[in-house]
């Protein structure tokens, strides 16, 4: 049986140590999770596990351990999982293979200028795409429900050590919740002397993703990305698998 195949579809209890992480997040995690925020976090998922909330998804780590600190060369930074049921798995925007593929993930793969019939993107992770929301749990049917839960402060800190450690890198930051982090990635990558390139549009969602200031369909993310890593030596491919 395949890892994905293996994957619960639902966050079965709070156990981070169970949940492997490449070599290099390893620090910024454990920091984490001993921190006011970290304790906060475990306190708040505990109660709402407790209370029988389902919660996805089943390894909230999960880029961490696909997308090792050494191999990254672009950042996808979404809002939240996806809070259908068995849809989300752990990497920005991407389902399992078999899932039906939801409309943000139809407007990447428009944008990218192909159909697209597999939703996952664990492809794009094993090639070093970190595929990262700024929050990593949400409850089924409640977007945004674990927001301002202390998610932030450690997807902050791995954005922070990316910014200080990759390089080329390429950063698509899509809706306002990855927008915010701009200022943080260009000051940490200027003060280390990391050369990327930073890329803004609303979320490829169909409520915003034709809208202004900002649309995504027609953003040109991906070619761009594409052309100035290649122009650096680095050539990342964004079709799906």
């Amino acid at each position: 049986m395949g890892f994905e195949a293996a994957l619960p579809a639902r966050l079965a209890r709070w156990a981070p140590q169970d949940w492997p992480v490449a070599s290099g997040w390893r620090e910024v995690v454990d920091d984490f999770l001993r921190s006011p925020a970290g304790e906060g976090l475990a306190a708040f998922i505990r109660q709402r596990l407790e209370a029988g909330v389902v919660v996805y998804p089943p390894q909230p780590l999960r880029a961490l351990e696909l997308t090792p600190l050494e191999d990254v060369h672009a950042v996808i930074l979404g809002q939240d999982p996806y809070h259908g049921p068995g849809q989300a798995e752990g990497l920005a925007f991407s389902v399992p293979a078999g899932v039906r593929i939801p409309p943000s993930l139809r407007n990447i793969f428009k944008e990218i200028g192909c159909k697209g019939s597999n939703g996952s993107l664990t492809a794009w992770a094993q090639r070093g795409v970190l595929l990262l929301n700024t929050s990593l749990t949400v409850e089924d049917g409640q977007a945004a429900s674990h927001a301002k839960k202390g998610w932030e402060q450690l997807t902050d800190a791995l954005l922070a050590k990316v910014a200080a450690n990759a390089s080329p890198c390429v950063y698509m930051l899509w809706g306002a919740h990855a927008q915010a982090k701009a200022a943080l990635i260009r000051e940490t990558a200027l003060r280390h002397g990391r050369d990327i390139l930073l890329l803004q549009a609303n979320h490829p969602s169909p409520l915003s993703a034709s809208r202004p200031p900002l649309p995504f369909i027609g953003s040109g993310h991906f070619r761009q990305a594409s052309a100035w890593l290649a122009e650096r030596g680095h050539s990342l491919a964004f079709e799906p698998a």
